[in-house]
């Protein structure tokens, strides 16, 4: 069953319609290797107001195969990681699964959601007796639909990325989640490039998926900064992930395309902020603006007039504030004569004439 216009609760936040944006902090690699820096990873994220913080669970052995040829060698020299091997990559990237309990527990202590991608059904049910509130999967995963339905048969709420995904594969994939028992899920759109250009990132794909698969969508984002994120809320972006690290002059494997704190905290408020300015379709003065209505323009008697005298532009004008007529009637009370003594400064009326 879809859950089309639903709210989604993960550990009592509530996600999706009419919510403010659910700010993922993904930890990814950028521990480097130091469970203090993990651990001050989820302080920093939780200074900076993110919902949630996520881990990646899997091993170098559980991804790939430890050789450094061939198909295990990355040799576009445009990546971020060429010459490494695959296995090198990700034995430097994975987080250690001795660490999970200490880093949900600081998650826990801080106020802030702790989950994970796992890559495997060893990591899931690892992840299981850590009692995980939702599962993530990630968008080279997104095909593995053995991984998808085994994930969704825990009943637990998905966000699945959809990076390089056709729309057919979007389809199998949803429709593997939702037969095995997944009811509450979210698609996120994703560019899987790294860093990713805002030019690749067609954030106006969100609202079609939304309505293709009936399901709320939200954006893994890879760009550098945090303006494509913040776009993405004003087309019904619900989800918002981004890469997050203390300092990209530490280095790291993801370092380059991710954000500091200061810019998820950036990030968190004017997330907040695009979402509550969408509001509804409105014309005419809120309730906040009607104090302001007094400081438009209007007509006002500017030298004493006598009774009987006409009106003329030398006697009145259109001056601020906003008390006396409108300006539209500035032509019509031309030539019309006073019925009593006006006072220069006095606002025009209609009893007046």
């Amino acid at each position: 069953m879809a859950n089309t216009n639903d709210v989604i609760n993960i550990d009592g936040r509530l996600i999706g319609n009419g919510q403010r944006p659910f700010i993922i902090a993904e930890l990814s690699g950028n521990h480097n290797q130091s469970l203090e820096r993990a651990l001050a990873l989820i302080d920093a994220a939780a200074d900076a107001g993110a919902d949630a913080v996520k881990l990646q669970t899997y091993t170098a052995d559980t991804m790939t195969l430890d050789l450094n040829y061939g198909d295990f060698s990355i040799t576009d020299k445009n990546s971020l990681w060429f010459g490494r091997s695959l296995y090198d990559l990700y034995e430097e990237a994975h987080t250690p699964w001795e660490w999970h309990a200490a880093l949900f527990k600081k998650a826990k202590d801080r106020g802030v959601i702790a989950f994970s991608s796992p890559f495997d059904k060893t990591s899931v049910d690892f992840l299981e007796d850590l009692n995980v509130p939702c599962y993530k999967v990630a968008s080279f995963e997104s095909t593995d639909l053995p991984l998808v339905r085994y994930i969704a048969s825990k009943g637990k709420p998905m966000i699945i990325s959809t990076g390089m995904a056709t729309v057919a594969e979007i389809e199998e994939t949803v429709t593997a989640a939702r037969e095995a028992g997944c009811r509450d899920l979210i698609l996120l759109k994703c560019t899987s490039t790294y860093p990713a250009s805002a030019a690749n990132t067609n954030i106006s794909t969100i609202p079609h998926m939304k309505e293709l698969f009936g399901c709320d969508v939200g954006l893994s984002d890879h760009t550098m900064g945090v303006g494509v994120a913040i776009a993405s809320i004003a087309l019904g972006a619900c989800v918002i992930e981004k890469h997050f690290t203390l300092d990209r002059s530490d280095g790291g494997v993801d370092s380059t395309f991710s954000i500091e704190p200061r810019e998820l905290e950036i990030l968190v408020e004017s997330a907040i902020s695009a979402r509550d300015a969408i509001g509804s379709v409105s014309y005419g003065p809120v309730g906040a603006e009607k104090k302001s209505v007094q400081f438009r323009r209007s007509i006002y008697v500017v030298e004493d007039i006598e009774a009987g005298q006409e009106l003329t532009a030398k006697n009145i004008r259109i001056i601020r504030p906003g008390y006396g007529l409108a300006p539209k009637h500035f032509d019509l009370l031309l030539g019309r004569k006073a019925n009593q003594n006006i006072k220069a400064g006095t606002a025009l009326s209609w009893d007046l004439v």
